[in-house]
């Protein structure tokens, strides 16, 4: 692998995870993206509707097709936010909370096997490298502003 792009690495890996999961929630006609949802709402206190989005790295359009689909499903119900009242929260269901804990095991299943199989100091040059890239692209230090405006 080493000849290839740091870019290309980070891709084809992504795909392969997603494609994994995609396959093991195909199995209970659901998708990663409902899991990744699922996990990413309070199953307590609700979620605010606009929080989960960032919170998911999703954009709007994705995140409101997801959400629907939930809802037809019966794993989310929305309800009015107490304190904002333009804002709604999304609560799991019963169901929902089943799925969730579903969605959880397989996430640490993957975790746990890919922990059993790198050392320590492996995992944690992997962090370390993946939060530099995180940063950088966050702070704009891959490409300046400047570099993109055209002549």
């Amino acid at each position: 692998m080493k000849d290839k792009t740091i870019d290309y690495i980070l891709r084809t890996t992504w795909l392969a995870v997603n494609k994994m999961y995609n396959e093991e929630a195909s199995q209970f006609d659901t998708t990663m993206a409902t899991g990744f949802a699922l996990l990413s709402i309070d199953p307590e206190e609700g979620t605010p509707s606009t929080s989960l989005g960032p919170k998911m790295g999703m954009e709007a359009t994705s995140l409101s097709r997801t959400l629907k689909t939930m809802e037809e499903k019966g794993l989310i119900v929305r309800r009015p936010n107490p304190e904002d009242g333009r804002g709604v929260l999304i609560f799991l269901t019963d169901f929902g909370r089943e799925k969730r804990a579903y969605s959880k095991e397989k996430v640490l299943t993957f975790n746990e096997t890919i922990i059993a199989n790198v050392s320590s100091e492996e995992l944690d040059h992997f962090y370390k490298v993946s939060e530099v890239i995180n940063n950088m692209i966050s702070n704009k230090q891959i490409y300046k502003q400047k570099e993109h405006i055209l002549k």
